[in-house]
């Protein structure tokens, strides 16, 4: 619990430029998805160049519009963890 914490609380932005930084509520607003699920994202390590301010997670702009990208290219795909595509016609359930 210390190390989801110690990571929560620092900054992981790697990018030399300095991001747009947004609220997960602003980035909720851009892309559709609901604030919970940003903030799931950052403690899944999914989200990367984020920064706690006091209570408030700030997020950058270009990832999280990268992020929505990605998840609209890999439609269905993105729930497939084998990436093998959905079950074939002739597969049969066990």
């Amino acid at each position: 619990m210390k190390e989801l914490r110690k990571r929560m609380n620092q900054t992981t932005t790697k990018s030399p430029d300095p991001p747009e930084w947004i609220t997960t509520t602003e980035a909720a607003e851009l892309t559709g998805y609901a604030r919970a699920y940003f903030r799931q994202l950052i403690q899944r390590g999914r989200l990367h160049q984020v920064e706690k301010r006091g209570r408030d997670w700030f997020l950058s702009k270009d990832e999280v519009l990268a992020y929505s990208k990605k998840m609209k290219e890999l439609g269905s795909a993105k729930h497939d963890p084998w990436g093998m595509g959905a079950r074939q016609s002739g597969d049969k359930a066990e």
